[in-house]
């Protein structure tokens, strides 16, 4: 059952939905601003972080440690490149099946999951051998 969300919770869900797409902490709250709905930005993280433990948004970790978040309720999948910090999308998902045997045998509702490649895109290792 979902708990009663606050009206700075609202604000930023509100917000993620319309953007929809991925989006920091620190872009989030600037667009609230910019929309006449400010908030400190330590308020942005608790209303993120409990939108997050509600399972209502989702979020990716970058190599840089930054953390994105958005309403899309889908898997995601990349390829990072640990130099330029490009992010590619890739289609196919490897662990359905894992997650849906993880979610019998453990009894562990999984809202999503992510899974991240990390290395250099072909700019960058291109780059890489120029200098070698």
């Amino acid at each position: 059952m979902a708990s009663r969300r606050t009206r700075n919770q609202e604000r930023a869900l509100q917000c993620l939905k319309t953007l929809n797409q991925e989006i920091s902490a620190q872009d989030l709250y600037s667009e609230l601003r910019d929309r006449d709905q400010s908030m400190g930005l330590a308020t942005v993280y608790r209303a993120l972080e409990a939108l997050k433990l509600e399972g209502i948004i989702q979020v990716r970790t970058l190599a840089s440690g930054e953390s994105l978040y958005s309403t899309m309720k889908e898997d995601r999948h990349h390829l990072t490149c640990l130099q330029c910090s490009k992010s590619i999308p890739i289609a196919d998902c490897p662990v359905h099946a894992l997650e849906r045997e993880l979610n019998q045998s453990h009894q562990f509702e999984i809202y999503y999951h992510t899974l991240e490649f990390y290395g250099l895109c072909q700019d960058c290792h291109s780059q890489k051998d120029a200098l070698a």
